[in-house]
């Protein structure tokens, strides 16, 4: 894949209209974006289900992207919060959009207790930096997106979820030159900033992967020399 990747969610109950998802589009296709990074992200829109987590997200991860950012709703939050890590746990309390909950009471038995990300305080940083005050966070919570963020921390791409409060009902804020916006338009323009830090990570990842794979052959071929 070697692009961005953007997600966010659909509805699920109580949430019958995910801001998260329209976000995820409305970045994806930001022009702003796609010339800072060089190329259009990719956008997945997840069903609230645990299972889309092996039919959708697990393919994505798998075509390996450039870096994941990641995006979900948190309607009790006042801010827009940058989630540092995940941790291996799920609730079976709160059914998904499919009427399912969580069948045990750790997403991998065999996993870590909580995976970080590294990404996180320079993405909160960056949207500091485009004028939106960000909270640091340590709970996504037990839900999809927790369960999401922890499978897409497994991969070691650089991976950050941001939960965001819903949209006031004006839907409506004033910027800093006093005109009206959408609240969503904000946010996406400060997101991309974000997803700007997350590629230059990803893209140092993996020239130091290449350059590692350069010195293993280079080793392989003087051994053979000398042989």
């Amino acid at each position: 894949m070697n692009r961005l990747l953007i997600t966010g969610f659909g509805p699920f109950p109580g949430v019958p209209d995910n801001p998260s998802g329209r976000l995820a589009r409305r970045l994806a296709t930001l022009p702003r974006l796609r010339l800072i990074l060089g190329h259009r992200p990719d956008c997945l829109v997840l069903d609230t289900r645990y299972g889309a987590l092996e039919t959708h997200l697990a393919p994505a991860l798998a075509r390996e992207p450039l870096a994941v950012l990641m995006i979900g709703v948190a309607a009790r939050r006042r801010r827009v919060c940058v989630e540092s890590r995940a941790v291996n746990r799920v609730s079976r309390l709160f059914p998904d959009a499919g009427g399912m909950v969580g069948r045990r009471f750790a997403l991998d038995p065999g996993g870590p207790a909580q995976r970080w990300s590294p990404a996180a305080l320079p993405v909160r940083a960056a949207l500091r930096r485009a004028g939106l005050a960000a909270a640091p966070s340590r709970d996504a919570g037990r839900y999809l997106c927790n369960a999401s963020y922890f499978r897409a921390l497994e991969k070691g791409h650089p991976v950050v979820f941001l939960h965001i409060p819903m949209p006031p009902r004006t839907k409506r804020r004033t910027d800093g030159g006093g005109r009206r916006r959408p609240v969503l338009d904000l946010w996406a323009e400060a997101f991309a900033e974000a997803a700007r830090v997350l590629a230059l990570r990803g893209r140092a990842r993996a020239e130091s992967a290449f350059r590692r794979s350069g010195d293993r052959f280079g080793a392989r071929k003087r051994v053979s020399t000398r042989a």
